[in-house]
């Protein structure tokens, strides 16, 4: 435990420049209340003011937390969303971005991803690579991805890229930890065309087989196998089956693990995911939001050949 705490201590100097007096509020659920305490253990060892609050674990990623919780969030200077499903994509933590808190959420963070993978990377080379993805996607209108002679295309004019660096060290700055990624909301009913997920989908895992997704006017309408019928099931009937983020991946230490927290942050792939995108720049609200990873795609940015190396 004491090896962990060091580590927790490391990510929450380093990774979230913690800052003598500064409050801590650490949001988990039972799934995650062991790694949890890991970091509340490091808060207090670092005599910061460290508050730990259970809540019942979400039944899906993108729904958001009792009112209470999202309230406290509000509060912190640093919050940590150690919970089963994602907190990224909700209100609570657009809200608590807002009023300056500095937020990581670490979505199904396992003790293994304390100690190998993503949580070791050089930040610098993801801060880097990430900066160099926005910029494209930041100057971009339109995009393909492309696989296995599938194709998908959607527009991104005039929406922002947005960093996700695991490095969050000024007043609102968020975003998953590890991490290292570039994403962007689509224009909602521009994406159109097939394309080969081979990866993983969140909530689900590391794929069986390969699951193959039809989009049409931005809405996911059909996914083949049963993975994909576990899929949309995942997103329901409504606003979930949206298109809602097209992301690249930038950290090299990253693994495919069947964690979407690290799985979505491999050099090499990139993943779109579904539902709800207004807390990033979109407009879809669905509460729900659920990511696919693609291995070695072909990406273009207004024709332009993306390079992963």
């Amino acid at each position: 435990m004491s090896q962990l705490i060091e580590v927790a201590k490391s990510i929450l100097k380093h990774n979230l420049n913690i800052k003598e007096n500064e409050r801590i509020l650490i949001v988990t659920d039972p799934e995650s209340y062991e790694i949890a305490d890991v970091f509340y253990q490091a808060g207090i060892n670092l005599s910061n003011e460290t508050l730990l609050m259970k809540m019942k674990t979400r039944s899906k990623s993108g729904e958001e937390p009792p009112r209470m919780v999202a309230e406290a969030m509000k509060t912190a200077e640093v919050v940590l969303c150690i919970t089963h499903h994602s907190l990224t994509h909700t209100n609570a933590r657009k809200e608590a971005s807002r009023e300056g808190a500095r937020v990581a959420t670490m979505p199904g963070i396992t003790m293994d991803m304390l100690q190998e993978g993503a949580i070791t990377a050089d930040y610098l080379d993801v801060e880097q690579l990430t900066a160099h993805y926005c910029g494209l996607l930041d100057a971009g209108e339109s995009a393909t991805i492309e696989k296995e002679n599938m194709k998908l295309t959607f527009s991104i004019k005039g929406r922002n890229g947005i960093p996700s660096t695991g490095v969050f060290r000024e007043k609102g700055e968020s975003g998953n930890l590890p991490s290292g990624e570039s994403y962007i909301a689509p224009i909602e009913d521009s994406a159109n065309g097939t394309i080969l997920v081979d990866g993983s989908i969140a909530g689900i895992g590391v794929l069986n087989e390969p699951v193959t997704l039809t989009v049409i006017n931005g809405r996911l309408v059909d996914a083949t196998g049963n993975e994909g019928r576990q899929l949309l099931d995942l997103l329901g009937d409504g606003n979930g089956r949206i298109i809602a983020e097209f992301g690249i991946g930038t950290n090299r230490k990253a693994r495919l693990t069947g964690n979407v927290l690290e799985d979505e942050k491999v050099f090499g792939t990139v993943h779109i995911a579904f539902g709800s995108n207004k807390p990033f720049g979109g407009t879809n609200e669905a509460g729900v939001h659920i990511d696919c990873v693609i291995k070695e795609p072909i990406v273009t940015i207004d024709g332009k050949k993306l390079s992963f190396t």
